[in-house]
This record gives C-alpha cells, sequence and structure tokens, in this order.
C-alpha cells in the first residue's frame, strides 16, 4: 500500500505488521459497547490488541502480565493489569473477582505458544516440551477457556504451532463460547486503520519507547507499506 499522507513515520511504521495483527485480534473478540475484556501478554501486538478494544467500544480492558514496563503502558490507555508474578496473585481469581464472578466477556490471547507460569502447570509444560513430548506451552489458552463467561468470546492471535496438552476443551463446549483465531490478512486492514490514525481516533507510536536517528536510510524489500513522495503546498 502506497501512503500519500504527512503522517509521520511513527504513526504508520506499524500498519505493516502488529496494528493489524493487535486490531484483528479485538476485532475477532466480538466486542459490544461496555463489554469486559482480558488480553493477556502486553507485547507490542497484547498493546495494540488493548488500544483496539477501547475503540471497538469497550467499557474496561483488563491486561495481564508480569513485566513492570508492558504493564505500565497498558496502563497508560486506561487498562486494568494484573501481574501475575505477584505471589498473591492467582489469575482466575483476580479475573472473577473484577468482573464479579461472572468472567469477561471476551479474552484475547496475545501470548500464544510460549506461555510462562509459576504454577505446577508451567513447570509441567517446561518438563514436557523439555523432552519433546509437547511442542507448546498453552498456558494462557488453558487460562483463557477457563476465565471467559459462558457464551463469550476468545480471541487468539498468539500463534500454535504444533501439538496442545491438558487443554480444558470440555469447558469451552460446556460454556459454549466462540473461539475465533487465524493469522491476519495485513492488506484487509491498512487502509481502514490508516484512517483511523489520520481521524486521530489512535496514535500508534505511543509503543515507541526511544526514537533513533540514522543517517543511512534502511532498505526494506519486505516491508508491505511504502511511501509515495508528496508535495507540499506553500
Amino acid at each position: 500500500m502506497k501512503l500519500e499522507t504527512d503522517l509521520p513515520d511513527e504513526k504508520v511504521l506499524f500498519l505493516s505488521d502488529i496494528f493489524p495483527t493487535g486490531y484483528m485480534a479485538a476485532e475477532n473478540a466480538q466486542i459490544l459497547p461496555g463489554d469486559t475484556v482480558a488480553v493477556w501478554g502486553c507485547g507490542p501486538v497484547g498493546q495494540f490488541a488493548i488500544a483496539s478494544a477501547f475503540m471497538l467500544g469497550a467499557a474496561r480492558v483488563i491486561a495481564i502480565d508480569r513485566v513492570p514496563e508492558r504493564l505500565a503502558l497498558a496502563r497508560s490507555i486506561g487498562a486494568i493489569t494484573v501481574d501475575y508474578a505477584e505471589d498473591d496473585v492467582k489469575v482466575l481469581t483476580a479475573l472473577k473477582d473484577l468482573t464479579g464472578g461472572i468472567g469477561p466477556d471476551s479474552c484475547i490471547d496475545a501470548v500464544g505458544l510460549e506461555g510462562h507460569s509459576s504454577q505446577l502447570q508451567g513447570i509441567y509444560d517446561k518438563i514436557k516440551t523439555a523432552v519433546m513430548f509437547e511442542t507448546d506451552r498453552p498456558v494462557v489458552l488453558r487460562q483463557a477457556i477457563q476465565a471467559v463467561r459462558k457464551s463469550g468470546t476468545l480471541s487468539i492471535p498468539g500463534v500454535y504451532g504444533g501439538l496442545l496438552d491438558k487443554v480444558p476443551f470440555g469447558a469451552a463446549f460446556g460454556k459454549g463460547i466462540t473461539m475465533k483465531m487465524g493469522q491476519t490478512n495485513m492488506h484487509n486492514y491498512m487502509k481502514p486503520l490508516l484512517e483511523r490514525i489520520e481521524k486521530n481516533q489512535i496514535d500508534p507510536s505511543y509503543i515507541i519507547s526511544t526514537a533513533s536517528r540514522s543517517t543511512r536510510r534502511p532498505r526494506c524489500t519486505r516491508c508491505g507499506v511504502t511511501r509515495r513522495k508528496t508535495s507540499r503546498k506553500s
């Protein structure tokens, strides 16, 4: 997609990957106005899933991670945060407390196959992957299925690559939840998301922590976004 805009590079850079991925994650969560959404993983995709959830009408977004800087960034855009590294914090209990025992309307797994947990299931997954009895560590997927409310929606932008063990599929079936996942077709989202940036509905550059300038322009042969030269009227 060629850009004919005066927006700075920092605002359009992420249209080529993580912004569309995070937005599709929120879109797949089937968010309705006033919903509560839980997002596991506050990395770049998770951050854009949080921001997109608010754009799509979520009243509350609960962000789950263990990295202080990521949690602080999530709070800066309005999310409630849960730090699962704290000794007295259990994710499922925290989500029940925050939703009156019902569970979030939608859950987003922005972690995928490399989930971490200090609880028994985390140790179990590490051992099984170490001896090649399991390919993925689906800690977050298990938690999200257990946490989401009955008839809720689970969106999975996090990548899974192989065989999963101990996934509570019976709970997913019993609660009648909807599960949506898959790789993002970036080109479907670039133009509509660019329009949201131009309308100041979101500024994707908020996730940039440090900016540096180079005297050389990198040559990119795989980017999906290119900038067309435009002349500014004086």
